[in-house]
């Protein structure tokens, strides 16, 4: 709604970018906290952190010119990442892959990390889509006249900054999804300090944002569902995220039944 938010001459601090901030950084500290309870080494987690982050940003931005390609006439333009458009799921996928490669190299304890980070991302992306609500991207589709939708609709005003079709009512993806995840973290941190055994939060995590996530993008207007399936691959992935977040809870709540 507010892609701008400070404009002196030239310079502009673009609101997206400043919620993301505050994501990486609440989502940090928030890490740390359970990292310390964990026994995990400060300059482990920090590590761990920050190459994790920096995975994720360069899988960001590779799924984001896969699934928008038209939108690039050079390859420059594919370096230009401070003009926008990054994929979560790519990003996800990056950082995974960097995160477990950096424990592997550590021997850090796998489950423990991932739970620290399946506690840490709902908080983080919770702020990041407050940024998505300012700057319009990830909209949702327009809301049909006679939706009972209707009434929760938002509509963007006209700005040259923002992403969203403007002036129509849209289906409010951007808040409905901070709101999931906000919830998400409250429930996973209030979880932690009672878990029965490592693994359940990632596990969680896995499940209840998996389920957000494909509900919600029936309501995206941003990634066209598949031919024939009807589906989008943004729900494919959380299809998969559900069925390993659940794998996971079953195996090892069973293992430490046995151990």
């Amino acid at each position: 709604m507010f892609p701008d938010l400070i404009t002196i001459g030239n310079f502009t601090i673009h609101t997206y970018g400043f919620f993301t901030a505050i994501g990486l950084l609440a989502a940090f500290y928030m890490g740390l906290y359970f990292a310390k309870k964990e026994g995990i080494q400060e300059k482990h987690y920090e590590n761990f952190f920050i190459l994790t982050v920096l995975g994720g940003l360069i899988g960001a931005r590779i799924a984001y010119v896969i699934e928008h390609k038209e939108d690039f006439s050079s390859i420059l333009d594919i370096f230009a990442i401070w003009n926008g458009g990054i994929d979560w799921f790519g990003g996800f996928i990056g950082g995974l892959a960097v995160a477990i490669t950096y424990i592997r190299m550590k021997k850090l304890p796998l489950l423990k990390m991932g739970d620290i980070a399946g506690v840490s991302i709902p908080l983080g992306h919770f702020f990041g889509r407050l940024g998505c609500t300012s700057a319009g991207c990830c909209y949702g589709k327009p809301v049909p006249p006679d939706s009972p939708f209707r009434d929760i609709a938002i509509i963007f005003p006209n700005n040259p900054h923002c992403l969203a079709p403007q002036g129509i009512p849209l289906y409010p993806t951007q808040p409905a999804e901070a709101i999931g995840n906000l919830t998400i973290f409250l429930i996973l941190f209030f979880t932690y300090r009672k878990k029965l055994f490592d693994g359940q939060i990632l596990g969680m995590y896995l499940i209840f944002y998996g389920i957000e996530r494909f509900l919600l993008e029936f309501w995206r207007g941003v990634t066209p569902p598949l031919p024939y399936i009807g589906l989008t691959w943004n729900q494919i992935i959380t299809l998969f995220m559900v069925f390993a977040g659940i794998f996971m809870i079953l195996f090892l709540r069973s293992r430490s039944e046995k151990a």
